[in-house]
């Protein structure tokens, strides 16, 4: 049977699953959750109350949070990209990666966007003002720690940089990443021009009013 993948072009985490699919030309179903389509949000919160998304169902199996998924898939549907190594320690490492991006990159994206669809100017400062603080320390730590390395664990691309693309992509919308972090900025430039984000990033596009922040006019 053919995997489905339940989320929304436009969330950063549905195109993180999305990167990994595409590295491995994994067949796969999209059944995007929109008001256009209230069979694909029934079914989703059926099988998924907690309301999160994206969800893969491979059979009668069901696979929720993006990590998990990403491993499921390596484990389940493996292809030529390994996007967890075989080494212990280094798998250890793009996991630790990984949960970085996703909690110090994406969640402070996450409270800017929040604060903004409150409809509350001060709260939408507020949590922009946040956010821009949590940023700027992951921006930095995050400079030191790609130097010597192509991807975000090194030379090859991971589980890790399916967690990178989006989060720096909307991070670079909401607090721009400044010239005082060129390898942070040129390894942002190179999750763009991956062939497996750069396809996410077109599929999307016609979201971008979406943005409640202000979509830039770039990437």
């Amino acid at each position: 049977m053919t995997l489905a993948l339940y989320g929304h072009p436009f969330s950063s985490y549905t195109q993180k699953v999305l990167i990994a699919l595409y590295e491995n030309a994994t067949p796969f179903e999209f059944r995007c959750i929109s008001p256009e389509t209230p069979e694909h949000a029934g079914e989703w919160l059926r099988r998924w109350p907690l309301r999160k998304f994206p969800l893969l169902l491979d059979g009668d199996r069901q696979v929720v949070e993006t990590s998990i998924i990403i491993e499921y898939l390596q484990l389940a549907h493996p292809g030529a990209v390994r996007l967890l190594p075989d080494d212990p320690e280094s798998a250890l490492h793009v996991r630790f990666m990984d949960r970085c991006f996703d909690l110090h990159v994406m969640s402070p994206v996450q409270a800017a966007v929040g604060g903004a669809l409150t409809g509350d100017a001060t709260k939408r400062d507020d949590m922009r003002a946040f956010a821009a603080q949590k940023l700027e320390m992951a921006y930095g730590w995050l400079e030191g720690e790609l130097a010597g390395r192509t991807w975000a664990a090194g030379d090859e691309f991971t589980l890790a940089d399916c967690a990178a693309a989006p989060s720096l992509f909307y991070a670079d919308w909401t607090h721009p990443i400044g010239d005082d972090y060129p390898l942070l900025r040129a390894y942002r430039s190179r999750l763009l021009a991956r062939p497996s984000f750069a396809r996410t990033v077109e599929e999307a596009r016609a979201f971008r009013p979406l943005f409640p922040l202000g979509a830039p006019d770039r990437d």
